[in-house]
């Protein structure tokens, strides 16, 4: 007897056009502040604004989109403290999954950083701060992926997850750091391929994603209300 065969069900319009707008939210191209006109979005989607208003209201309710009087729909700008916050915490905890990673990097793991690494400054000349951030995670992934510690290590991981909902990459707002990050990505190699001690790994790898943060709270300060990309 033949099998039954298990169709799944139809996806609604509401959902599809959901998960249209959060990949283009989560990966960028509608970056903080971008407006989601209704009846534009329904056209480039083929549908009706009304799955396309469900949609919004539930990004909004999850904290990814704002609406404002007489401004409509926008996706949400970034919160300064909560990513203050955000790369404090992860600078002392991935600090300290790296250092405890070190020892056991493997020679393999250590050249694929190498060559992450490459492929971060090759970036620089035609500057794309997607796919820097995307890279950049790669990286720092390579680094502390043999934390023995998996309390550490999932803290780690949540506080990445927490940028990528922030969905900020500070190198669009200061493309200057972005050659020093790779700069401070050598040396950190160089420590632990020299067996630098625990604590001078540590602070290296602290330190690094601190200066990412001050350089963006110093881009704030001489910026403090950058413009808002447009739709067009």
């Amino acid at each position: 007897m033949a099998a039954e065969t298990v169709v799944a069900p139809p996806v609604g319009k509401a959902q599809r056009a959901y998960d249209w707008l959060k990949t283009r939210i989560n990966g960028g191209t509608f970056g903080p502040g971008y407006r989601l006109v209704l009846d534009q979005i329904g056209r480039e989607i083929a549908m009706s604004p009304v799955p396309v208003r469900e949609a919004i209201r539930r990004l909004e309710a999850e904290g990814l989109v704002t609406f404002t009087r007489n401004v409509g729909a926008q996706v949400a700008m970034l919160d300064p403290i909560e990513y203050q916050h955000t790369m404090q915490t992860l600078g002392l905890l991935e600090g300290a999954a790296t250092a405890l990673s070190a020892p056991l990097l493997t020679a393999d793991a250590l050249a694929r950083a190498r060559h992450i690494n490459a492929d971060l400054a090759e970036t620089l000349a035609h500057f794309d701060p997607i796919r820097f951030t995307a890279l950049n995670r790669e990286f720092h992934a390579e680094l502390y992926s043999t934390c023995p510690n998996p309390h550490i290590l999932d803290l780690v991981h949540r506080g990445w997850n927490r940028l990528t909902v922030l969905r900020e990459s500070t190198f669009g707002f200061v493309p200057g750091r972005a050659a020093e990050s790779v700069a401070e990505h050598s040396h950190l190699l160089d420590l632990i391929e020299q067996g630098a001690s625990p604590l001078e790994i540590e602070l290296a790898a602290r330190n690094h994603r601190l200066a990412t943060l001050e350089a963006f709270l110093a881009s704030r300060a001489s910026n403090p209300q950058p413009a808002r990309p447009d739709n067009t």
